[in-house]
């Protein structure tokens, strides 16, 4: 990662309202273990929001989302694919939808049983999958190992447009990516 700047995000940069965080996220590098990627694609949710797990009160499930700004809360969509979010205030947290591979290609096309490294990392199940991910990580704060966060300066425009995925609220225009991006989960 050295072509990347060494700034490091802490806790502060994270203690603020998901919506601001996650068009802030993109461009910057994020990493667990010998794996990497360019965040190009988050989605936003917050405490007062429906679609949010966080929306009726913490519970076992959600704990993670009432910890400290910049904690892992990961979660298990449909009893299928891993989902990991990042902490921003208490009850809000990013999705990461999606990230350019940029290191650790190898590890990530072995995990996933794919060379495409377009596919690699497109939609937050394939996500995790690529970089190791799963519950194990639950709580755990994004600026220890395994983790890394970089910042970088988005390669280009950010865009924003309704969630994808979700049932309540999806119309909210909480999903932000790197425009034109073939990293992208699916086209704005």
């Amino acid at each position: 990662m050295n072509a990347f700047t060494k700034t490091k995000l802490v806790s502060s940069f994270f203690a603020r309202p998901a919506i601001t965080v996650a068009p802030d996220l993109i461009g910057c590098v994020f990493g667990v273990g010998e794996t990497s990627g360019i965040i190009v694609e988050t989605e936003a949710y917050e405490p007062d929001d429906p679609a949010s797990h966080s929306f009726r009160g913490q519970t076992a499930r959600n704990k993670a989302m009432f910890g400290p700004p910049g904690t892992a809360y990961i979660y298990r969509s449909y009893g299928i694919h891993w989902c990991f979010n990042i902490t921003c205030l208490p009850g809000s947290a990013v999705l990461l939808r999606a990230i350019e591979p940029t290191e650790g290609l190898q590890l990530m096309r072995q995990r996933r049983g794919m060379e495409a490294a377009r596919l690699l990392c497109s939609g937050p199940g394939k996500l995790c999958q690529a970089l190791g991910i799963d519950f194990a990580l639950d709580g755990s704060a994004l600026d220890q190992p395994p983790f890394t966060f970089r910042h970088q300066t988005p390669a280009g425009p950010i865009i924003a447009g309704p969630r994808i995925g979700i049932t309540k609220a999806a119309e909210q225009p909480w999903r932000f990516g790197l425009q034109a991006s073939p990293f992208l989960s699916k086209r704005f």
